[in-house]
């Protein structure tokens, strides 16, 4: 998952009514009580199957262990944790065509997009089940943090950021495009139509990413782009694609940032949209270690600790 900017706006531009239609008619923006934190996730995100996914470097029990590390902790409790809808087929339609939906039909075009040969020799029904649903039940999360978002100021969605899926095309681990299809769902949910996209996400290959190896210019770059943003956009919502693939020794991401710069990275976005009363989606993208749970489960530990965002009761 990487990315190939820190920061990018999206505009609304008036939906097709068969569009409008279906955002209206979707049942994924559930109402979700107080007594909630606006933390989603569900147990279904986890992608078991069959080993083969040990045989790519996604961790792809990641998002579990992450709400593990909170809930284990005493820093969430498990009943305050909103558990999304999965996204249908009308849902993805929003972003989707037809035709792109059905080559996921196909297991060697899952394989291709997942980056997993052996999944092109498994039975399709079996694929959608064990890799695909979890990969819709995740989309499904994204929409609703966007409303949750608005609602709260805030909202973590802990998985999605599938930011290398677009309209017609998948790959890098991504099949269907959460972070376009959140926004369109913004857009005509909740009336606003500026949204700015903060992707921290590593970008492999990029010659001038690998130059800065390090925190200091890692995040001084941050605070640059950051300040930029500020001057030239005035979003009403802001989608923060947080990969921890920057991490030293990822094999994927070939940056060196410590884990604290993580967390450093993190409380600046949040602090950013806090000062400037923005609402927040944050979403965990890429991150090909082990480690990452750890790092984004004590990321949002920090935010917590620092009051940018409130894992207790709304209700206490």
């Amino acid at each position: 998952m990487a990315s190939s900017a820190p920061s990018a706006a999206a505009g609304a531009t008036p939906p097709d009514p068969l569009r409008r239609d279906r955002i209206l008619s979707s049942k994924l923006y559930l109402d979700v009580p107080g007594s909630k934190a606006p933390v989603v996730y569900s147990p279904a995100y986890d992608i078991a199957f069959l080993g083969i996914e040990k045989l790519h470097p996604f961790d792809s029990s990641k998002w579990g262990r992450i709400c593990k590390f909170l809930t284990k902790e005493g820093h969430l409790e498990k009943n305050r944790v909103v558990e999304p809808l999965e996204a249908t087929k009308d849902d993805l339609l929003v972003v989707h065509s037809e035709s792109y939906l059905n080559s996921l039909k196909s297991s060697l075009k899952v394989a291709s997009i997942v980056e997993l040969p052996p999944v092109a020799f498994i039975p399709n029904w079996l694929v959608q089940q064990k890799l695909l649903y979890p990969f819709r039940k995740q989309v499904g999360g994204s929409i609703l943090s966007a409303k949750l978002a608005l609602e709260r100021g805030w909202a973590i969605n802990v998985g999605g950021g599938f930011h290398h899926c677009s309209a017609e095309q998948g790959g890098g681990f991504c099949a269907y495009a959460d972070i376009s299809l959140c926004i369109q769902f913004a857009f005509v949910r909740l009336n606003i139509s500026r949204v700015m996209i903060i992707d921290l996400d590593a970008h492999q290959g990029n010659g001038h990413e690998k130059d800065f190896a390090n925190d200091e210019d890692y995040l001084d770059q941050l605070d640059k782009a950051l300040k930029v943003a500020e001057s030239r956009f005035q979003p009403q919502l802001i989608v923060y694609n947080a990969g921890t693939d920057i991490l030293d020794g990822d094999p994927l991401g070939r940056l060196k940032i410590s884990p604290q710069g993580v967390v450093i990275r993190d409380e600046k976005v949040f602090k950013f949209a806090k000062d400037q009363s923005i609402p927040l989606l944050m979403l965990t993208s890429g991150g090909y270690m082990k480690s990452s749970a750890r790092v984004i489960a004590d990321s949002i530990i920090n935010l917590s600790n620092k009051n940018l965002i409130e894992l207790g009761s709304q209700l206490g």
